[in-house]
């Protein structure tokens, strides 16, 4: 510096502003490099717009003795009135433009530029040449606030920044720190950025190298992927979208994802704008890692997440019609890779085929659905079959798919995310489809009678058992049906259960809505859930010739504590007294024969 010209202050609070920037607004002080890589970037295309014949473009970054960084680029550099504008003024943006930087050709829109830097240093040392002419000039930054400008000698057009860092902020400006951090930052840049002396730019993104060879392509992005993932992905999916200067590839990651787990890599005119940005891409593609670079999508303030607009709401339906395509393709062309992708990301599928019609019929033809023939897709299961049913529990399914099967009533396990809209929505691809959830109290209807003869033999077994589940609101039954190994069937039909729900209510709540909900349980047929035992099972037959009496309770009571859990239906007070009950009778009469040990208190004996 050969001349000071004087000491100003800034035209804002600088620790305010600081404050706000650490605390506030950048989620971490690492940001500084992005800034500092960004202005020097913005520089060099302010140069080149002015002058084509310009030298081409680079940013050198030295860590310096003492823990100093230095950042130079041979960009437009700035003059007197220049500096004093854009370091010392906070959303000058109509300024800025004025002096040629429009904004949609540059990474930086807020005028917070250097100021981030007092994020790690005290002090910030700019000395600049102008490609317009004139000497250069030196600008220093104090975080209390102050800045001095004055001339310096700098040969070359361009700019040096030079970082002195603050106590505790040291580690932010080490080597190791600030090479990892623009390497981050700025590895896609189309200038050449160079750490200690070694290059860290690229000169292409991966997604632009040419390869005479499709699967040579796919296998280097493949492994472009495993590298930001940690794994490798199962596939890779090209995107674009021209209207938002989109363009890069999406990774369909290997295991199962959530909703709303992960998020996308964006770079905005090919510096890193967020490495986890989110709603890049339909809530239904969770099962994809996008890494993108955009020119036209609209960072926020922070400008490390994309800002929400009707831009982005068009690149998002974009990208999910590009991921649909891509399902589509591989159900036409490759179904050994579909197959792959639909055991790992059914979910995603199916929460596109609720809404999209041309989803509904992949996941009809391909994705496997349980069900009481075994496992198959849906077109497989229906065929030959007038009636589609299905159940909306798993709990509903286990208990009842061996016996609908027996029964002649096959049934489809909906007790899983989005089967049950899946199921519902199959007329949509085939209008002969007749889609109903099962009734249960229509499958036990079904069921084969006893043998002929056989109904006065058991009036017995019946007129205790009525005795005894009467009391537990339920009615028995007797029908043969398999498997033979279930020797009862607790079931309860859709209109019982619709009863049962409304007299539990009404006991629930106060004497107001109590009445309220009495109108809807105004009915004239009582429904009631039903036992049905087996009478193909050897203990059924045993105990329906048993005499009436308390054993005969008690192994009422046990069968029916058995079909409640063997079912998994929700245990009321009343149905585990009687379970515990039942157990501990049918005990105690297993061992009656054998003597009790005397008790160890001497006034018991």
């Amino acid at each position: 510096m050969s001349e000071r010209v004087g000491e100003h202050r800034f035209q804002v609070d600088l620790r305010g502003v600081v404050d706000l920037l650490s605390h506030h607004l950048y989620a971490s002080p690492r940001v500084f490099v992005r800034e500092l890589l960004q202005n020097g970037t913005d520089a060099i295309t302010a140069r080149r717009a002015a002058d084509p014949e310009a030298p081409a473009g680079r940013v050198v970054i030295e860590p310096l003795p003492g823990g100093a960084l230095r950042v130079t680029d041979n960009g437009i550099g700035l003059t007197e009135a220049e500096v004093h504008t854009f370091l010392a003024s906070v959303g000058r943006t109509s300024k800025r433009d004025d002096l040629g930087f429009a904004r949609q050709d540059y990474l930086g829109q807020f005028g917070i530029g250097l100021l981030s830097c007092f994020m790690v240093a005290d002090a910030i040392e700019v000395v600049s040449r102008s490609a317009k002419g004139g000497d250069a000039v030196s600008w220093t930054g104090y975080s209390d606030g102050r800045y001095t400008v004055g001339t310096a000698e700098a040969a070359e057009v361009g700019t040096t920044v030079t970082l002195r860092p603050r106590t505790g902020a040291e580690h932010w400006l080490t080597p190791a720190t600030v090479r990892e951090l623009a390497s981050s930052y700025a590895h896609l840049l189309d200038v050449e950025v160079t750490v200690g002396g070694e290059r860290i730019t690229e000169p292409q993104a991966p997604w632009e190298v040419t390869y005479d060879d499709p699967e040579v392509r796919r296998a280097a992005l493949l492994e472009y992927g495993a590298k930001l993932l940690g794994s490798r992905p199962m596939e890779v999916i090209d995107l674009g979208v021209p209207e938002a200067g989109l363009r890069g590839v999406g990774f369909v990651l290997a295991s199962p994802a959530q909703v709303g787990q992960g998020g996308h890599r964006v770079y905005l005119k090919r510096m890193l704008l967020s490495e986890d940005a989110s709603k890049l891409v339909p809530e239904w593609a969770f099962f994809v890692r996008c890494v993108v670079d955009t020119s036209m999508l609209r960072p926020t303030a922070s400008r490390e997440a994309l800002y929400e607009d009707d831009l982005l709401s068009t690149v998002r339906v974009g990208l999910g019609e590009q991921i649909r395509t891509w399902l589509l393709d591989l159900s036409v062309n490759d179904p050994d890779r579909l197959a792959a992708f639909l055991r790992v990301h059914h979910l995603g599928v199916k929460a596109l085929a609720v809404r999209d019609d041309e989803m509904l019929k992949l996941v009809d033809a391909w994705l496997p659905f349980e069900t009481s023939r075994g496992t198959m897709p849906l077109r497989v299961f229906r065929r030959g079959l007038s009636m589609i049913r299905y159940v909306e529990t798993v709990d509903e399914f286990r208990s009842l798919a061996a016996i609908a099967s027996a029964a002649g009533t096959p049934v489809v396990n909906a007790g899983y995310a989005y089967d049950t809209e899946i199921l519902e929505r199959l007329s949509r691809v085939d209008t002969e489809a007749r889609v109903r959830r099962l009734d249960p109290g229509e499958l036990a209807a079904r069921l084969d009678p006893l043998p002929p003869g056989q109904e006065a033999l058991v009036a017995p077994f019946l007129e205790t058992a009525r005795a005894v589940l009467r009391e537990l609101d339920c009615v028995p039954q007797i029908r043969q049906f398999d498997p033979v190994t279930m020797p009862a069937l607790y079931v309860m039909s859709q209109k019982a259960r619709t009863q049962d729900t409304v007299r539990r209510s009404i006991e629930a709540v106060d004497e107001l809505w109590s009445d309220v909900l009495s109108a809807f349980n105004d009915v004239t047929v009582e429904h009631r859930p039903e036992l049905v035992f087996n009478w193909r099972h050897p203990l059924i037959r045993k105990i329906t010739s048993y005499p009436p009496g308390p054993a005969l309770r008690h192994a009422v009571e046990a069968l029916y504590g058995q079909a409640l859990l063997a079912g998994h239906h929700p245990l009321r007070a009343v149905d585990t007294a009687a379970l515990n009950r039942s157990f501990l009778a049918l005990l105690d009469r297993a061992f009656t024969d054998i003597p009790s040990l005397p008790s160890s208190d001497p006034e018991k004996t």
